[in-house]
C-alpha cells in the first residue's frame, strides 16, 4: 500500500486547493491511500518561541504523518505570483530543528499541484516551490503538472468538481505520482 500526505497550503474554508486535494483523495488508485494533513495551528514562525517551547504539537503531529508516508502532495494556491506566507512558513516550522530535515524530507517523493481563479494556473508558485523543495532534499516528481486555473468554474459551491476533464487529468496526476512513488 503506497501512502501519501497531502496538505493544502490554504487556512480558507472555501479553498479552490482544499477541495482539489480532496478529490483527489477520492481518485487515488488501488493500493494507494491519500491522507489529508493540515497547516491549521501552526503558528507563525518565531526562533524564540522554538528555543522557549520547542516545536510546537501541530508541527509535530504533522511531522509525523510525513515521515511515516511514502510521499508528499503539496496543494499551492498562488499568493502575488508566488508561495503563500502561511504555507511557506508551515514549511519552515517542518524543518526544526534543522538535523530533521533529512527524516522529514530527505528523499521524499514529492509532487505539487494547484488550483487559482485566475487563467494561469499556480505555475508561478509551483516555480517558486523548486528551490524550496530542492533545499529540503526531497525526490521531486516532475512526470505532469497539474495546473488548475479558472479553478471559480471547475469546483461547485460545495467544493465538488464538476469538471469532469480536470477530473480526468487530476486522476492521471495522482495515477503518475503513486506510479513514481511506488518504484522507490
Amino acid at each position: 500500500m503506497v501512502t501519501i500526505v497531502g496538505i493544502s497550503g490554504s487556512l480558507r474554508k472555501g479553498s479552490l486547493n482544499t477541495a482539489l486535494l480532496k478529490t483527489a483523495a477520492g481518485l487515488m488508485p488501488d493500493g494507494s491511500t491519500l491522507e489529508i494533513g493540515t497547516i491549521r495551528g501552526i503558528p507563525l514562525y518565531d526562533g524564540d518561541l522554538e528555543a522557549d517551547q520547542g516545536i510546537p504539537d501541530a508541527v509535530t503531529t504533522l511531522k509525523e504523518k510525513i515521515a511515516s508516508a511514502d510521499g508528499l502532495l503539496l496543494v499551492t494556491p498562488e499568493y502575488n505570483n508566488s508561495i503563500p506566507g502561511v504555507f511557506k512558513n508551515a514549511i519552515d516550522w517542518l524543518s526544526r530543528p534543522s538535523n530533521d530535515i533529512s527524516r522529514v524530507f530527505g528523499g521524499r517523493p514529492t509532487a505539487i499541484m494547484g488550483a487559482s481563479p485566475g487563467g494561469f494556473g499556480t505555475v508561478l508558485s509551483q516555480t517558486a516551490w523548486l528551490p524550496v523543495m530542492h533545499t529540503l532534499g526531497t525526490d521531486l516528481w516532475h512526470g505532469k503538472r497539474m495546473l488548475v486555473s479558472r479553478a471559480g468554474s471547475v469546483f461547485d459551491a460545495e467544493g465538488t468538481m464538476v469538471d469532469e476533464k480536470v477530473k480526468e487529468q487530476l486522476r492521471g496526476f495522482m495515477e503518475g505520482f503513486v506510479a513514481f512513488v511506488g518504484r522507490r
